[in-house]
């Protein structure tokens, strides 16, 4: 209320001079006039539906265009700071603003980027382009286990739970899914309805809390597990083991979020700080984790299932891979989280610190995958600051077959990189309870800019395969991407990596994989 209280003081004041100049003078009006204009526009900004920051800060707000307005350096300092205190790209950060407003994004007098620096990357074209085609390709995600099978967008929202998120946002995401036929992913907050309301399509991720799925003990909940996978909405269901921002970690949820409706959904105390547990309780062996992606699997009535995980240890997950084959089984889909990845929540040590870059671990997953004679079975998802059309081609062109982002969704919601998501005061609605600071985020609107940004992405994304040759995703190849590792030396990605032959690993493993496939026991995670 006390934010709204400028729109009070300056209608009263307006009102107050407007009399003055009837009753007294008419040279109150020098006063009356710009008051009243202020009033207007105060009440104007209050009312408008676009712009969360005025709805929540009406006149003052404006401060913040006018420090956008001065380009770059005002912008880049007090606006585009990354949620760990370092710089975000300002070029990223404008492009899913842009696009998510229906804009746009060409920018004269070429590029400012360094290409003669280590770490350069760029991809390769080709001198017979082809044709972009009028229809964004999907992947279908579903292994010889399962039933119900899913086509998959090449982009999709990433893991955001309620609780973390506010109810509007999301509304807003969920619905700009439904308008653009992707997915978004639930996150390990439970399912909820906000998450149905609109029929977006999702991918229902459970945690080591088993939220929406849990016993009184905190206990995997098999029955209830099963009577909301069989939600018609919920599209895959993803066990997650670990992610980028903090592997090995569990998630926290300050207990100023926690009100009655979370307390409902998560089926936690109301008011408590909820602290996931670290591992889950339901396996603790390779083996037994197979084991229980099949139970998932056949609970939730064929539907495709999968796992998420940060890549650390490279035998670990190859001890993943022995326990699918002794077993038989193995998942529809891996996602793949690089450490870079996250949207806030994260001690700065783990996300500075522990867990593979989305490079190493998804090119670690996808050769382990390759080598044992896996990869035909299994989907790759790529997940880490993938925010652009470049982005999603770089990502297949190592090994995924389709990306989601999380940091950029925000962006299109109407996320300030604010840095008050734990803080419950998130100025635009984005990342807080509080229902008189969710009012800002107008879900009709939100949502449009959700699905615009998504798709003028992917549409980048074709267009870039397209002037690379390429005339669908699954022709990408390493040799395409290509990275400057000297000032005068440039390398591909092919070179740059060990690819594997498929049954590699099987046959007789290359001399840098042999320890670690030698080491990996599907009956135990060693390191």
């Amino acid at each position: 209320m006390l934010r709204l209280s400028v729109v009070f003081v300056l209608v009263l004041t307006g009102a107050v001079l407007t009399a003055s100049a009837l009753l007294a003078s008419p040279w109150w009006w020098t006063a009356a006039g710009p008051v009243l204009a202020l009033a207007a526009l105060s009440v104007h900004d209050a009312l408008q539906r676009r712009h969360s920051v005025l709805r929540n800060y009406p006149l003052i707000g404006r401060l913040r265009y006018l420090l956008e307005s001065v380009r770059p350096e005002m912008q880049q300092y007090f606006i585009e700071r990354n949620y760990d205190g370092r710089p975000y790209d300002r070029d990223v950060r404008n492009i899913v603003y842009e696009r998510a407003k229906g804009t746009e994004d060409e920018a004269p007098f070429g590029s400012e980027r360094d290409m003669y620096g280590g770490g350069y990357e760029f991809l390769v074209p080709s001198m017979a382009p082809q044709p972009v085609p009028d229809e964004p390709p999907t992947v279908r995600i579903g292994g010889p286990d399962c039933t119900r099978p899913y086509d998959m967008a090449l982009l999709n929202v990433s893991a955001m739970s309620f609780g973390s998120l506010s109810a509007n946002a999301i509304l807003a995401l969920n619905r700009g899914a439904a308008l653009g036929g992707f997915a978004q992913d639930t996150g390990e907050g439970g399912l909820s309805e906000y998450h149905l309301r609109h029929g977006g399509d999702l991918v229902w991720e459970i945690g080591t809390g088993y939220f929406g799925c849990r016993t009184r003990d905190g206990d995997f909940d098999a029955h209830e597990f099963a009577d909301k996978a069989a939600h018609d909405q919920v599209k895959c269901l993803s066990l997650k083991l670990s992610q980028g921002a903090k592997p090995g970690l569990g998630g926290v949820l300050p207990g100023g979020k926690v009100n009655a409706e979370i307390a409902r959904v998560r089926e936690v105390p109301q008011g408590e700080t909820v602290v996931s547990p670290p591992y889950h309780r339901t396996f603790g062996t390779p083996r037994e984790l197979v084991g229980f992606l099949a139970r998932m699997r056949e609970l939730a009535d064929g539907k495709p299932v999968g796992f998420k995980l940060c890549v650390g240890s490279r035998r670990q997950f190859l001890a993943v891979c022995k326990a699918m084959r002794a077993e038989g089984v193995t998942p529809d889909f891996i996602i793949v989280d690089g450490a870079e990845g996250g949207t806030g929540a994260a001690p700065l040590e783990f996300a500075d610190h522990l867990g593979s870059p989305l490079t190493e671990g998804l090119i670690t997953v996808h050769n382990a995958l390759v080598g044992t004679g896996l990869r035909d079975r299994i989907k790759i998802g790529a997940s880490g600051k993938v925010a652009t059309g470049s982005d999603i081609v770089k990502r297949i062109a190592q090994g995924a077959d389709y990306t989601n982002a999380a940091r950029t969704m925000m962006f299109a919601v109407g996320c300030i990189q604010a840095q008050r998501c734990h803080t419950n005061r998130c100025p635009v609605g984005v990342t807080t309870q509080d229902p008189r600071r969710t009012r800002a985020l107008v879900v009709g609107d939100k949502s449009e800019r959700v699905h615009r940004y998504q798709r003028a992405t992917v549409r980048s994304a074709l267009q870039i395969m397209a002037a690379m040759g390429v005339r669908e995703p699954g022709e990408l190849r390493p040799h395409m991407l290509r990275s400057r590792v000297g000032p005068d030396t440039v390398r591909s990605y092919a070179e740059l990596y060990t690819w594997l032959a498929p049954g590699q690993l099987l046959d007789g493993p290359p001399q840098d994989w042999a320890a670690d496939w030698a080491a990996a026991d599907p009956d135990q995670f060693t390191v």
